[in-house]
């Protein structure tokens, strides 16, 4: 259940606000001045802060920059029956997540707190991977691809420049984005993923720009998209040549314009968002069949990596064996399996047309049947079975 805290110094209005969100399914908490917010917030995890600006002791601007100073990822939605441009854009630059003005709409309310939840999410989930992954995220290989990759890596992280991930399935183009979000100045905001080719062609549009209540059957609210929850942050598009002309029209605007309008809505929406893009396909060819926007390629592609399949750097195998077989043993808990020589030749010689995620299931596979360890006798039956 999502946790929220209203800090207003007026009573009526921290009650009214209460009985409306705990109507919603929310958990509310209240404060009755900022000081006594700002204490509860950084003693407590909340999702989302509503909180007055105008209020005796400490007010709302003050506790959101001390929420921020503190570390917390509450998101703050300001309220105040002061509606002007200057408390806004203040509030903006503090790092609020949206501007309410009093007395609040209920649907502008609800919409703003839906819409800050997902942030919250959001971020969350990119801590979440980022602290699952910190040790593990490298790129692990010695092979002299490997190397002028991890070299571009370290020379285009810290750019703004679009980047275009080419490569196979399997073949590590998540990973590499990851990278380039993690090294860069963008690293501490979130690193929103899109899956082009898994989500329906009816449905991208919405996902990537969001939408307006009753833009479509089902639009029950409003929602926001993924160019909006990565605002400040990077987007990774991955699978974009399997992304509708419709579709890539509409991203083109977004990096032209820098802004973007949610589906049934008529205002413009302004984003910061690094893109970064990777797909399996050969663009160009897609171009010339028809499928692919060629404007839209040359405004992704300002940088191209090359990902190599597995297959071209078949050396780096033992030590992505090794690498995966410690990492499974953490995950399960388990002490770490060990592979003889012999056995790793094998797999060495193996065509993995499924790249290092084949290869690091079979090394799963390897590591729950046979145990501390495992032989070539082990390779060949588990490999030759497909078990």
């Amino acid at each position: 259940m999502a946790k929220l805290i209203i800090v207003d110094d007026e009573k009526s209005i921290r009650g009214a606000l209460r009985d409306i969100l705990e109507y919603e399914g929310y958990e509310v908490d209240e404060a009755k001045d900022g000081e006594e917010g700002l204490d509860m917030i950084i003693k407590s995890s909340y999702d989302v802060a509503l909180c007055d600006i105008k209020m005796p002791k400490m007010n709302g601007l003050d506790v959101l920059l001390k929420a921020g100073e503190a570390g917390k990822e509450t998101q703050f939605v300001m309220i105040s029956a002061f509606g002007n441009v200057e408390n806004a854009v203040e509030a903006t630059k503090r790092g609020a997540f949206d501007f309410v003005t009093k007395p609040p709409d209920l649907n502008r309310l609800l919409g703003a707190v839906r819409n800050a939840l997902d942030r919250s999410k959001s971020v969350q989930q990119t801590r979440l991977v980022k602290n699952q992954t910190l040790q593990s995220s490298d790129i692990v290989g010695q092979s002299p691809l490997i190397c002028r990759l991890r070299d571009a890596i370290s020379r285009v992280a810290v750019t703004e420049a679009r980047i275009l991930i080419t490569g196979a399935n399997g073949s590590g183009k998540e990973l590499v984005a990851k990278q380039i979000h993690e090294r860069s100045s963008r690293a501490t905001m979130p690193l929103v993923e899109v899956n082009c080719a898994a989500i329906p062609g009816e449905l991208i549009e919405s996902e990537l720009f969001g939408h307006e209540k009753g833009a479509f059957t089902g639009a029950t609210g409003r929602r926001i998209g993924k160019f909006e929850q990565a605002n400040g942050g990077t987007l990774f598009l991955d699978e974009i040549g399997d992304m509708s002309l419709s579709a890539q029209a509409k991203v083109l605007r977004a990096l032209q314009e820098s802004k973007i309008i949610r589906v049934g809505g008529d205002k413009d929406i302004k984003i910061n968002v690094r893109v970064i893009a990777a797909t399996n396909k050969d663009l160009r060819k897609e171009i010339q069949n028809g499928n692919f926007r060629e404007d839209l390629y040359h405004r992704l592609s300002v940088i191209v990596l090359a990902v190599p399949s597995l297959a071209e750097r078949r050396d780096d195998i033992p030590l992505l064996i090794n690498k995966f077989l410690n990492d499974l043993a953490t995950e399960y808990g388990a002490p770490v399996s060990r592979m003889d020589k012999a056995a790793m030749d094998h797999l060495k010689k193996l065509s993995w047309s499924g790249n290092v995620r084949e290869l690091r299931n079979v090394v799963e596979r390897l590591m729950i049947m046979c145990g501390d360890k495992i032989t070539l006798d082990d390779v060949q039956f588990y490999t030759n079975l497909g078990l």
